[in-house]
């Protein structure tokens, strides 16, 4: 066996292998690799001549890396500040501390599990307040690491599931990052959009072939008029389509007209709209889809409608389900569509 695989693998002993402490640092074990060879923070000894081992000093150098680039620090820079060996004098330009790297707590939407409460002492996302998934795909995206974001992603959604890497670890993430633009001037957007984009491709990767049509059983799946959120409806077609259920997706802001049309075309036995904002929720509109019928004189058959998603809290439709969260809407199609 290599010094490579060993080293991933964690056999040996006297300190962390690479991938032990990239799993602790959350970030892939290519950039310790990278930031070992470009700026020597690798491990002070090797163990057994080739396996590098890194003890606590070595990780916490690395802590240090992580919490200046993800502040927005060069990592040339932030390189020559972990391996500086005195701090700055008391009377010079202070360098201040860099926060943690994880973003400020936020309110879940209503449907949706919230964070746990914390102390306003502690303005970040914590080991111990959420998953370490978490703080390691917030961080990862700060920096604007694609490389590291797609492993983590796969990774998270391998490791616990579609509907429990959604709601445990992606969901929360994504709604800390949109805070924390919002709380810092928008000065964040591009890492939601670059988070958001690199979400939308593991959905895709992770998710199966879409299922072949069964006559009735297809759940078609739109963001209403004017609503451009599609990350929640991209994980239930996935989620979906992991169960083996034809399933239809049309994305953001289909138009009434073009939705109409759709039902018509697909006859579906689910049709799930989603809202994330009240502005864009229509309660005219979920009620004339569910009451539009087709096939022949004697046999009609209509679509349940599914309202999803923020938005229709206070507009919910008398008589349509609303389920609250990726699970109950899995199971609500799953207990509509024929076997």
């Amino acid at each position: 066996m290599t010094a490579d695989r060993n080293d991933e693998d964690g056999r040996g002993g006297g300190g962390l292998t690479t991938g032990e402490v990239a799993r602790r640092l959350g970030v892939a074990p290519t950039t310790v690799r990278t930031w070992d060879r470009r700026y020597g923070l690798g491990p002070d000894a090797h163990t057994g001549g080739t396996h590098r081992r890194w003890t606590p000093a070595d990780v916490a150098r690395l802590e240090r890396m992580c919490a200046l680039t993800a502040t927005g620090v060069p990592p040339a820079e932030a390189a020559r500040m972990v391996k500086s060996p005195e701090p700055p004098a008391p009377d010079g330009p202070a360098t201040v501390a860099a926060p943690p790297v994880a973003v400020p707590p936020i309110a879940a939407p209503p449907g949706l599990p919230a964070a746990p409460r914390r102390s306003r002492a502690h303005a970040g996302l914590r080991l111990g307040d959420v998953r370490q998934e978490c703080k390691g795909i917030a961080r990862a995206a700060l920096r604007l690491d694609a490389a590291a974001l797609e492993d983590l992603l796969a990774t998270a959604i391998e490791a616990h599931g579609l509907i429990a890497a959604w709601t445990e670890v992606l969901m929360p993430t994504l709604q800390a990052v949109g805070r924390k633009w919002e709380n810092s001037g928008e000065r964040y957007v591009e890492v939601e959009h670059f988070l958001s984009w690199h979400v939308s491709g593991a959905l895709r990767r992770c998710a199966p072939p879409v299922a072949a049509d069964r006559p009735g059983a297809t759940t078609m799946l739109a963001c209403v008029p004017g609503e451009n959120h599609t990350l929640p409806l991209e994980v239930l077609a996935a989620a979906l389509a992991e169960r083996q259920l034809p399933v239809r997706m049309f994305g953001a802001a289909l138009p009434v007209d073009s939705l109409v049309a759709a039902v018509r075309r697909t006859g579906p036995a689910v049709v799930g709209l989603w809202a994330q904002s009240r502005t864009t929720a229509s309660r005219p509109l979920a009620e004339h889809v569910a009451a539009m019928e087709w096939g022949v004189r004697g046999a009609r058959r209509k679509a349940v409608v599914m309202t999803l998603g923020p938005g229709w809290a206070g507009h919910a439709v008398p008589g349509l389900p609303r389920p609250r969260g990726l699970a109950e809407a899995v199971a609500a199609v799953e207990s509509l569509v024929p076997g």
